[in-house]
């Protein structure tokens, strides 16, 4: 969606996706070194990204929606927590290389034509021997009545995915079925690729 789209949505009262982080972020946060520099990207408001900050990482979040951004901000707050913000198109705009120790992306979902470039610009973030983790639909998830994009171009390949991370170590790869109740837009069983990789 457009920019001008997700501040719509991020603008609509109450937090869209919830203010709880996303259970495949928990379950695999504890690979994160303490105190570290994490990015997390496409972000939009900032539930993910103020979890990792209360368990004392430096975080900047990214996203194109500045509805989200300031939402992300009063989030943080009520968490007696700081996060950094910076609002940029990921599909179009390089992120400085090298600079994270970690990065994320959850449900981050772009057209087809701008996904690998999006995936690449979370890798070249994080500097050598960082981790990237990221959780996305599936094409098959348009196959479910439980949440994200309504096109099959805004849904992951895992093949493309496979490509795009090949360089790397994979230190786990899930393509199936998961339970996301997210707010009001992510409700029950989909089906999700899950990456953790090591640069």
């Amino acid at each position: 969606m457009s920019k001008d789209k997700w501040d719509s949505r991020f603008s609509e009262e109450g937090y869209v996706y919830g203010t709880t982080e996303n259970d495949f972020i928990r379950e695999m946060s504890e690979q994160i070194p303490p105190h570290s520099i994490v990015g997390c990207f496409a972000e939009g408001e900032g539930r993910n990204a103020v979890y990792l900050a209360s368990l004392g990482h430096h975080v900047t979040m990214y996203d194109q929606s500045t509805a989200g951004i300031e939402k992300a901000k009063k989030l943080a707050e009520q968490h007696h927590v700081s996060i950094e913000t910076a609002a940029k198109d990921l599909t179009k705009e390089r992120v400085d290389p090298n600079q994270y120790d970690a990065a994320i992306m959850v449900f981050g979902h772009v057209p087809k034509q701008g996904q690998q470039f999006l995936i690449e610009n979370i890798i070249h973030s994080v500097k050598t021997w960082g981790q990237i983790m990221f959780e996305v639909y599936s094409e098959n998830q348009i196959n479910y009545n439980s949440g994200g994009p309504p096109t099959v171009d805004n849904l992951y390949n895992p093949s493309d995915i496979l490509s795009w991370i090949k360089p790397y170590k994979c230190i786990h790869f899930y393509y199936g079925e998961a339970t996301r109740n997210e707010g009001s837009r992510h409700t029950g069983l989909g089906h999700v690729i899950q990456v953790v990789i090591q640069k």
